[in-house]
């Protein structure tokens, strides 16, 4: 992308609007590296030609902390220069012919504290160049919407660097003087220089053999360090599902002859989809059942997936520029989203899917909608783009996907996918163009109607209000239910038009029974859920032939990102949480209940009251407990109180104190008027069997694992000694490690004496498993804080011999587990908490701008904090602010958190 930049004091913002294309095209890239980790020679021969397009003007490579060394056009020395870290090269061959222009440049992998570019991690090489890290290898156009052909040759002593990788098909390979070897790789398909990636070390694979529909044999590899090999089994296993769903699914072949996954314990993001050689974080690919939880086996399902799908949403079709990201992430998080369901044998699996998804959402892009970083899904600005890969982009894209899918149906959606590679395989385009090719691939559907109106989901920020009235008339047996929307100003936003919203929804009677809906103008009723598209900003919609007055369950399955407000009664929803023929809304009627109380203890006056819950929630959750037909996963989902952080976002004005306290008497009132249903549900799910990650099992151990925490925090209420000693011998004795860690939480969480003895026992257990202490170190720091004791002990905790600030997993598992994940410990009245929050910001960012600037992000919503949280943490923003040697990366973010 090479887009005007207008200077913004020391930073510079890129606008969307300013986009042009390049006056040059690469057409072919051959690239040589010797590599050391010192030293690492870069030799770049690239085949260019000029854009016919674009007036004649200089060729500015882009660089960044690269040793030039020499510059050749057709083989001849030439003129050149420095333009900051901009490589400028003028008077270049006139005309169209192609030319060639070779680079040579040194860099320093060792000393790439940033992970981005080629980095050594355990005397092991990677890359990661998404979104501008190439430009930390050689000089290049780093912009995605220059697409070329790659052939990457690799040398390094063959002792220390044993396997050399690079994206694409291994052609030649074999051994050099002086103990060195070479690889060579040839990527047949152009792409952007943002999915190139090497790798280099000592390592193992695992391997697999699939052949696909059309009869071609691929060959999987996921790689690891040695010793590793026995946690890549669920990987391969995620991978081959992936593979096999995505052409069942879609048509869409792996076109490869290998597809290989490599893990790195140091790496900024979850994982990276280069074209044929993905680099994932050890998180997302190591697991067996005595290092990994059921959460860990299912985000690396997910995150194996998500990868794998961008070969086509992403790598076959990329982005004309990074203001386009949505254009992949969130396609590919939709992706990713149905095929974990898909995988669910259980039409109640997928809804407990669906339910973890949009609890994601709402706990965190929601505040984010509303929040001083607030951006649409296609934003129109940057300062640094690293800040964009954001939930917006990805999660909420994801939902536009879907809402395009539910106004075409799955057919049609995966017609309009059909259509889309059609056209634009091989190019880099736009979200318009995937919007188009849905519209056109199903010019009869409600979205090719209203694709102009649909699209304002791309440009307009912020989270649409719908508010729900509903009018019973007697006489002529009907019911108007009128729907309204708004959606609030956001920052460069203060009007929005009105959005495109598909409401399912279904009437219950009062007995709960489902109702047939039918419009006046419906020559007869319709059966079950049926979706209604809201694009004014007020419409009515009337059904008729009621005999009583009907309880709308609306927004079914959340068939749209919004806020919906109804006023339901609590009798309502204690009758949709008992008799909904709909999962989603089932659940999130006894969340609407647990909020009510939740916000109505919040607002009284006075101490935070002992008992908050009244009869009728509590009888309502023993009803779901004990419940003979539902499942267990959506028991505990059900019996989990909305969050801090969602509580926090329904009210105006913040006291983290008071929502901590009223949100700790419910756990504690539940724990210990459900006493008995938690002891029958801890003895009648505990016992699984041999360990499998599959849905029911995983249901089971969730449940088990809640009623063990309950009854261990009833304990700490009664001075009971019985269940933490269980939990205690529970934590001895599991079999796996989702039943060791949800008792040694239940241990920490409930501030029992064993729990310093379990803790050190863990960590004696697990102290050379990196991933397993990062557990450890999280649990410590979110727990519950009792008497300020938290904050002294994550103090502790980065004094420890294990803690290493350098590597982003361990320094989530800390800091980010506390500022970001503790409110309760986090936001205190001495103002302490912000304070080490603005220390480990410049620390961090002064080591990795991408990992600080994600954790300054942890005060994105300080101003809805009541005093004197509110002028402690503005304070502490401004301190940080002040620093004159901040990255881009934190300055935008505390730039724009401090913008009135």
């Amino acid at each position: 992308m090479n887009p005007s930049r207008e200077a913004s004091g020391p930073t510079t913002v890129v606008r969307r609007e300013d986009y042009a294309p390049p006056a040059f095209w690469i057409d072919t890239v051959e690239l040589a590296f010797d590599l050391d980790p010192v030293k690492t020679r870069v030799l770049n021969k690239m085949r260019l030609r000029r854009n016919p397009d674009v007036a004649a003007q200089a060729l500015r490579l882009d660089g960044e902390d690269l040793n030039l060394a020499r510059v050749l056009v057709n083989g001849a020395g030439c003129s050149f220069k420095l333009d900051g870290e901009t490589l400028v090269l003028e008077n270049l061959p006139e005309g169209q012919d192609p030319f060639d222009l070779e680079i040579f440049t040194t860099c320093a992998p060792e000393k790439n504290t940033q992970l981005m570019g080629l980095y050594v991690s355990q005397s092991t090489f990677f890359t990661q160049c998404e979104a501008e890290g190439f430009r930390r290898i050689t000089y290049f156009l780093d912009r995605p919407d220059v697409m070329a052909s790659y052939t990457v040759t690799l040398r390094a002593d063959k002792a220390r660097y044993p396997v050399l990788l690079s994206n694409g098909n291994l052609v030649e390979q074999g051994d050099l003087p002086d103990g060195r070897h070479f690889a060579k790789w040839v990527d047949p398909h152009k792409k952007p220089c943002y999915l190139f990636a090497l790798v280099a070390g000592q390592l193992v694979a695992r391997e697999q053999r699939v052949v696909a529909r059309n009869g071609r044999e691929h060959l999987l590899q996921v790689y690891v360090r040695p010793g590793d090999m026995d946690k890549t089994e669920h990987a391969m296993n995620s991978l081959i599902a992936s593979v096999v769903w995505d052409e069942a699914r879609f048509g869409l072949p792996l076109d490869l002859e290998r597809f290989m996954i490599v893990a790195t314990s140091d790496f900024n993001m979850g994982a990276m989809e280069n074209k044929g050689l993905n680099i994932f974080n050890t998180k997302y690919v190591l697991a067996n059942s005595a290092t990994a939880t059921d959460t860990d086996f299912s985000n690396i399902e997910s995150v194996v997936g998500h990868e794998y799908f961008h070969n086509w949403t992403g790598n076959r079709v990329t982005c004309r520029d990074w203001f386009q990201l949505s254009l992949k992430e969130g396609l590919t998080v939709f992706r990713d989203q149905e095929f974990s369901m898909d995988l669910c044998a259980e039409a109640s699996a997928r809804a407990v899917k669906r339910i973890e998804d949009v609890r994601v959402l709402r706990t965190a892009q929601f505040p984010e909608d509303a929040g001083p970083m607030a951006h649409p899904v296609r934003p129109d600005s940057y300062v640094e783009i690293n800040n964009f890969y954001t939930v917006t982009v990805y999660e909420k894209g994801a939902e536009v996907v879907r809402m395009m899918q539910t106004l075409v149906g799955r057919a049609g959606f995966a017609a309009g996918m059909k259509l889309y590679f059609e056209r634009h395989d091989g190019s880099a385009v736009t979200c318009d163009d995937f919007a188009q090719a849905m519209a056109d691939a199903n010019p009869s559907s409600d979205l090719a109607r209203l694709l102009p109106q649909f699209k304002r989901w791309y440009s307009q920020a912020g989270t649409p209000l719908v508010q729900a009235r509903g009018v019973y008339d007697a006489a002529a047996r009907s019911y108007t239910l009128t729907l309204t929307q708004s959606c609030a100003p956001t920052p460069g936003q203060a009007h929005k038009e009105p959005f495109v919203i598909p409401v399912a929804m279904g009437l219950l009677d009062a007995q709960g029974a489902e109702l047939p809906l039918q419009l006046a103008h419906w020559s007869q009723p319709e059966a079950g859920t049926r979706s209604f598209v809201l694009t004014e900003a007020v419409e009515s919609f009337t059904f008729i032939n009621l005999d009583s007055e009907p309880v709308p369950s609306l927004l079914r399955g959340f068939s749209a990102p919004v806020v919906l407000d109804f006023d339901y009664s609590d009798a309502q929803l204690l009758g949709l949480l008992a008799h909904d023929s709909d999962p989603f809304n089932r659940w999130e009627a006894g969340q609407r209940l647990a909020l009510r109380r939740a916000l109505n203890a919040i607002r009284a006056d006075g101490p935070v009251e002992r008992d908050p819950l009244d009869a009728a929630y509590l009888e309502a959750m023993h009803t779901v407990l004990r419940h003979p037909t539902l499942d267990a996963a959506f028991k505990e989902l059900v019996l989990t109180l909305p969050s801090e952080t969602y509580i926090a976002e329904q009210l105006d004005v913040v006291d983290p104190q008071r929502v901590h306290a009223v949100r700790e008497a419910m756990r504690e009132q539940l724990a210990l008027a459900l006493h008995d249903d938690w002891v029958w549900a801890y003895e009648t799910h505990k016992d699984n069997g041999a360990y499998r990650p599959d849905p029911v099992s995983t249901g089971r151990r969730a449940l088990a694992g809640m009623a063990l925490s309950m009854l261990c925090l009833a304990a700490h209420g009664n001075g009971d000694l019985v269940w933490p000693g269980k939990a205690y011998q529970r934590f001895k004795d599991a079999g796996n490690m989702t039943d060791r860690f949800n008792a040694l939480a239940s241990l920490v969480g409930s501030g029992q004496p064993l729990a310093q003895d379990a803790l050190a026992r863990f960590h004696a257990m697990f102290r050379h498993e990196a991933l397993v202490l990062d557990k450890w170190f999280a649990l410590q720091a979110g727990a519950t804080d009792r008497g300020g004791n938290v904050l002294p002990a994550v103090r502790r905790l980065l004094a420890h011999p294990d803690f290493h600030l350098r590597n982003p997993n361990r320094a989530r598992s800390v800091i980010f587990s506390y500022c970001s994940a503790n409110p309760g410990g986090f936001h205190r009245a001495d103002a302490a908490g912000y304070t080490f929050w603005s220390e480990r910001v410049i620390e961090l960012d002064a080591i990795n701008p991408q990992v600080a600037a994600r954790l300054a992000r942890a005060l994105d919503r300080w101003k809805k904090l009541a005093e004197p949280y509110r002028s402690a943490a503005r304070e502490a923003i401004a301190r940080v602010a002040a620093r004159p040697d901040l990255s881009n990366d934190v300055r935008e973010v505390v730039t724009r958190a401090l913008a009135d």
